[in-house]
């Protein structure tokens, strides 16, 4: 998967970039014959206010043919915050593919 990979706020490393790749990837069996037409992942440092201190946030947006499939985690720890994106993207796939295949079954 092609993956476009934005930093805001916060040097991208190659480590960074090489953990993005690798979770982006395991999505790839639970596509499956969905072909991904754009994918977008930013990774941002926000400073919150003084009791929260620094807060990462992660957003992957994954367009696929007729949605955009968009998820935005907050985290205190930025590899954290990328596991949590692909978990809750993990949850969207499933049900986008799950009404899909239902569309199909009433036609």
């Amino acid at each position: 998967m092609n993956i476009n990979i934005k930093a805001t706020k916060i040097t991208l490393t190659d480590e960074i970039k090489d953990y993005i790749q690798k979770k982006m990837d395991m999505l790839e069996k639970y596509l499956g014959d969905v072909p991904v037409i754009h994918c977008d992942f930013e990774v941002e440092l926000t400073v919150g206010d003084q009791n929260t201190g620094k807060i990462y946030r992660a957003e992957a947006n994954l367009d696929v043919p007729g949605e955009l499939l968009r998820v935005d985690k907050t985290e205190e720890e930025l590899y954290k915050a990328i596991d949590k994106v692909k978990d809750h993207l993990e949850m969207i796939i499933k049900k986008y593919k799950g009404k899909k295949l239902s569309q199909k079954r009433r036609a």
